[in-house]
């Protein structure tokens, strides 16, 4: 609500799918917790903790070819791969800590999904449903994080509102840029900063245009004063007595060509 509805990313859902639909494995947005109440069916629920890897979740390498990755194939095929490869692996390598919790919601129950949690959902029955994402202070740092480089305008808004609703939150997140040394987009110094140097880009295009021009000039200018200039010729004296041009000279010097016919021999 700090940012308004129009600003606000889409994060409140009216849910309602049939049988043997769902949605496949995911991490919800911007580092936001969720809370899933389920009004009408069943659904199946499985979670993997932040520590599992993604490819270890998504299932990379078990997925054959022909098959895809929705939530009826993932549930009933890719996840028991998922469970057995990591029951092989002893619990080391990429399955070291392996975990991954299953259940079923009934209606009238609520599940709380955690920041980071992989999940992925399959509905047993027809099902409605209600679910929101959200950030408190428990999860305030990691949805600062992202958002601010995923929502970088809506993050300064955000910002400016805790400035005045919620001034210790607003603390963590400065402290939490000058830590990582990141600098907002919409800070004002930061746009005076950009602006300064958008206005050293254009000078510097204009005077390089300028440049060009003047040597482009310049150079038209040489063009013009050397088809000006006078022609000279050779004056020397030759064979014939009189002046010659330098080609002349190269003409009149020149052996004859021979015949083929000359160094012939001819029989008696």
């Amino acid at each position: 609500h700090l940012v308004g509805e129009k600003r606000r990313p889409p994060y409140r859902w009216f849910l309602v799918g049939p049988e043997r639909s769902g949605t496949t494995v995911h991490i919800d947005p911007l580092g936001t917790s969720a809370w899933n109440t389920l009004i009408v069916g069943k659904k199946r629920w499985v979670l993997f903790p932040p520590n599992v890897p993604k490819h270890v979740v998504k299932g990379k390498g078990l997925i054959r070819k022909g098959e895809d990755d929705e939530a009826i194939h993932y549930f009933m095929t890719i996840l028991p791969r998922i469970k057995q490869c990591a029951a092989a692996s002893g619990g080391v390598g990429d399955h070291e800590g392996f975990e991954c919790f299953e259940f079923t919601q009934n209606a009238g129950e609520t599940v709380f999904i955690p920041n980071g949690w992989w999940h992925a959902v399959l509905n047993l029955t027809h099902t409605v449903g209600i679910t929101q994402n959200y950030c408190s202070q428990r999860n305030f740092d990691e949805v600062w994080m992202q958002t601010r480089t995923g929502r970088k305008k809506m993050a300064f808004k955000w910002l400016c509102q805790l400035d005045t609703h919620y001034p210790h939150l607003a603390k963590r997140a400065r402290y939490l840029n000058r830590r990582d040394d990141f600098v907002m987009k919409y800070e004002p110094e930061e746009v005076r900063r950009r602006e300064r140097e958008e206005e050293r880009k254009k000078r510097a295009r204009r005077e390089a245009r300028e440049k060009s021009k003047k040597a482009y000039q310049e150079k038209r200018q040489e063009k013009k004063r050397h088809k000006e200039k006078p022609h000279t010729f050779n004056y020397e004296n030759n064979d014939l007595g009189g002046p010659s041009h330098s080609v002349f000279n190269k003409e009149h010097n020149r052996e004859p060509k021979r015949s083929r016919f000359e160094s012939r021999a001819v029989s008696p």
